[in-house]
């Protein structure tokens, strides 16, 4: 038991398909999310919010056991804020921006996540994963179509084609449920991927790392510190973070040729961390692990009508954290389009889309993962030799410390390979492209919003961008109803410095400017929106057979 936290107990109830007189019986559901960790949760709660009637399938009946997942990023709070659950995590959590790289004694290279000023959300904060999952829980079990269903164990798949079928093992015996979509979120180890006979692959490095989190009063600064070679534990690595209560996660190298049972115990643990802060800082041990480096994916995320997410899907080292964050992104691409494919308004093959993306976003994150692995753990004395001297030549020259690599941390992936992007006929500058993930911005609204990301929401929208909204004439008025009226909804969302659009179109006054200057939002410029807030399609003047077709592009139909 840790002494920060007491784990929850989630109530077991006997499902529905096993009351009396339907003992066994079979129930139909159109979604199932198997597995209550973050990706499962996070999954479960915005197919609800679309409306979509869910189940959730866990095993277990609580949270994650140790701290696990620390970091989350900006671009996970966002999603998590449309979710509404991110202000409480924020809260609890430790925000930060700032990472700094050391050799030895000295800094050699340091960070900022967020340099830019005008953004809701902090580059990352730091939260142990059970808090994380707690809230998830907590959010899930305050929507009426999410059914929650704990110690319900999986044990049997079957894809008939038109649907799948599920054996479900309980207490109470054992129930089938009909499902036409089954998300998968069963972990590294996926149980599921295992029964279905899916194949994972790529690498396992040959080393080991010792988590030990410590609860402790120090009055070090809210930043990543990562140490190479350091005095205190000599030719390996160290990464310190402080977490949420006073807790603080320290990861030490060990190498491959170590015991990981002996490694954890306190007796080999507590002295590691004393050499490291000292005699004198007192400090109480909470949880320890040891974890090994994998790099691997599946082939595709989709195999047939089943929807594998997170670790089930893919896997990174932990350095970057990169393995919660890419699998929340993996449901934020996946929910929107499940729930039009659910309501006949877009083609099943808009579902390979997710897998086509997905499956670039994890190879992204693969890529720069293995980087980082190759670079903390050096596989040659060659290599180690090219280490030492790029971190030695880091603090006085920025060719060296653009090659310095202590985990490249967590960013969205920039879709710009997508089929479901209309391609540019325009110059446009900044970040902004066909594939980007949203940049956020300060506005100010009628109903008092505060920023872009959350005017944005979860659906279709048209950015439009003029300097008096009242400008807004009758013929684009009836243009923009007749988007908000159509079979895929898009409504329109005005960009002005002033003025206030006619009635039934939301205006955003930039009074900051940042929207025009993070979007080159120059006056007419319009800019189509998908409901995970990815740029689909952007234009110098407003037409609306343009934004049809790349509606109908971004969503299968065209």
């Amino acid at each position: 038991m840790l002494s920060t936290y007491q784990y929850p107990k989630f109530e077991y109830r006997r499902p529905p398909e096993l009351a009396a007189g339907r003992a066994g019986s079979e129930g139909r559901y159109p979604v199932v999310v198997v597995g209550a960790g973050p990706v499962g949760l996070t999954a479960a709660i915005d197919l609800a919010i679309h409306g979509v009637p869910v189940v959730l399938l866990d095993n277990d009946d609580t949270v994650s056991i140790g701290s696990r997942g620390v970091c989350y990023a900006k671009r996970t709070l966002e999603v998590l804020d449309r979710l509404g659950c991110a202000e409480e995590m924020v809260q609890k959590g430790v925000s930060w921006n700032v990472g700094r790289t050391f050799f030895r004694e000295e800094e050699v290279f340091n960070f900022n996540l967020c340099p830019e000023p005008d953004h809701h959300r902090p580059g990352m904060i730091n939260l142990q994963q059970y808090y994380l999952e707690e809230y998830l829980v907590r959010r899930a079990q305050s929507l009426p179509n999410i059914d929650l269903r704990w110690k319900n164990n999986v044990i049997a798949v079957t894809d008939h084609g038109e649907r799948v079928a599920l054996r479900v093992e309980t207490a109470d015996g054992v129930y089938s449920i009909d499902t036409g979509w089954v998300v998968v979120a069963d972990g590294s180890r996926s149980p599921i991927r295992h029964m279905m006979g899916l194949d994972i692959e790529g690498r396992i490095f040959m080393d080991r790392f010792l988590i030990a989190d410590v609860v402790m009063k120090a009055d070090y600064p809210t930043e990543r510190w990562f140490w190479f070679d350091p005095p205190f534990h000599p030719n390996q690595s160290v990464l310190l973070h402080r977490q949420a209560d006073n807790v603080w996660r320290i990861d030490f190298q060990l190498g491959w040729n170590v015991d990981p049972e002996e490694e954890k115990k306190p007796e080999k643990v507590i002295p590691r961390i004393k050499a490291m802060l000292g005699d004198d800082r007192e400090f109480e041990l909470e949880w320890v692990s040891v974890y090994t480096f994998q790099c691997r994916r599946m082939h595709e995320f989709r195999h047939g009508r089943l929807l594998f997410t997170g670790d089930a899907a893919h896997q990174v080292s932990p350095f970057g954290a990169r393995g919660a964050n890419s699998g929340i992104q993996d449901t934020d691409n996946l929910v929107w389009k499940l729930g039009l494919v659910l309501d006949g308004k877009a083609p099943e093959r808009l579902l390979d889309t997710y897998s086509g993306e997905r499956v670039a976003a994890a190879d992204e994150n693969l890529m720069n993962s293995t980087r980082s692995t190759d670079f903390i753990t050096p596989k040659s004395a060659t290599s180690r030799t090219f280490r030492n001297a790029v971190l030695g030549l880091a603090k006085d020259y920025p060719f060296a410390r653009a090659l310095v690599n202590s985990g490249r941390l967590s960013v969205p992936s920039f879709l710009v390979e997508s089929s479901l992007n209309t391609p540019d006929v325009e110059v446009f500058a900044g970040n902004m492209v066909p594939g980007a993930p949203m940049d956020d911005a300060p506005i100010e609204t009628a109903s008092g919003e505060q920023w872009l990301l959350q005017a944005a929401g979860n659906r279709f929208r048209l950015l439009y961008g003029m300097p008096d909204a009242g400008d807004v004439d009758a013929a684009t008025a009836d243009a923009f109803a007749a988007l908000a009226e159509g079979t895929i909804s898009v409504e329109v969302l005005v960009v002005a410095e002033r003025g206030k659009a006619p009635a039934g179109i939301k205006t955003l006054i930039d009074a900051k400017g940042r929207i025009r200057e993070r979007y080159d939002l120059k006056p007419g410029t319009s800019y189509l929106i998908r409901p995970d807030q990815h740029v689909a399609a952007r234009w110098r003047s407003f037409d609306l057979a343009n934004v049809r077709a790349a509606l109908a592009r971004a969503t299968c139909n065209a």
